[in-house]
């Protein structure tokens, strides 16, 4: 193998935002936006790649680091792009920035986003309390959403096909109903005031998805998964909203057949899955 072979070259690994010194990455954001970070206020995502800061202004700043080579582009762009919807509830974009770390092979991405300082919903019981006020605005507000007309995809046939197939057989998972959705709809992404965060992967989904997320996230508690049907029957109950559910009870089952041991979603998302196809076959 040439020594000019890229393949040749291992890259470094990918900086850990929780563990590794990069006060340059939060220097040079501070200096390009012309914001103030609170850096005692730090809170970080998963694996690393992300963090978040108060501003001296009493706004927010998400920083997202991504493998130079590895950027999903309409992911990179969502929290942006969530700025042209209206009628929803989530937090306003006021500006950003991009640049490529040639040292570390990354690509670096700060947005400088409205405070909501509701917290998340979180958990099933938070989720169980909630009044009918915030059902009825989390309804219009993906009501608003389904509205929007977008080029962004969030799920594709091909994946929802391939998702279903690899865990049931003898499904037409033909979608036909297609509306404009977030795509990563569960309670730590729903604020107790109602606000809808993290628009990174939002696109066109099959119509129901959004309440197919947060119905997969309600399975341990019966009580809160059927108020997710009622709220929104309309949605599920179509033969769009039937293949959503379905697409997740199996990635609940694939997930827990690749861990060799049931988890909090893969029973009830067995027990679920018998009734869908049962609609879905006939």
């Amino acid at each position: 193998m040439s020594r000019s072979d890229p393949a040749a070259v291992v890259p470094p690994p990918v900086i850990d935002v929780r563990e590794e010194q990069h006060d340059d990455v939060l220097d040079r954001v501070e200096s390009a936006l012309g914001v103030r970070l609170d850096r005692s206020s730090v809170v970080y995502g998963e694996h690393g790649a992300t963090e978040g800061f108060r501003t001296i202004a009493g706004t927010w700043l998400r920083v997202e680091r991504r493998g130079r080579w590895r950027i999903n582009s309409a992911a990179w762009v969502g929290l942006e792009a969530s700025a042209s919807i209206r009628g929803v509830q989530s937090p306003d974009w006021f500006q950003g920035v991009t640049w490529i770390d040639s040292k570390r092979n990354v690509v670096w991405r700060a947005d400088e986003v409205e405070l909501i300082p509701s917290p998340p919903v979180g958990d099933l019981a938070t989720a169980s309390a909630l009044p009918d006020t915030w059902w009825a605005g989390l309804r219009e507000s993906l009501a608003a959403l389904a509205a929007h007309q977008t080029e962004r995809v969030g799920v594709r046939q091909t994946h929802l096909t391939k998702r279903i197939t690899e865990v049931f057989s003898g499904v037409d998972t033909t979608v036909y109903d297609w509306t404009t959705s977030h795509t990563d709809l569960h309670w730590s992404n729903l604020t107790v005031d109602g606000h809808l965060l993290d628009w990174e992967e939002w696109g066109t989904a099959p119509r129901g998805y959004d309440a197919a997320c947060l119905w997969q996230a309600s399975l341990p508690s019966p009580m809160l998964t059927e108020r997710v049907q009622n709220e929104f029957a309309t949605d599920l109950q179509t033969h769009s909203g039937k293949l959503s559910q379905l697409m997740l009870c199996a990635n609940a089952i694939r997930i827990a057949s690749k861990r060799g041991t049931p988890t909090a979603l893969s029973e009830p998302a067995k027990a679920a899955s018998a009734e869908l196809l049962a609609d879905l076959r006939s």
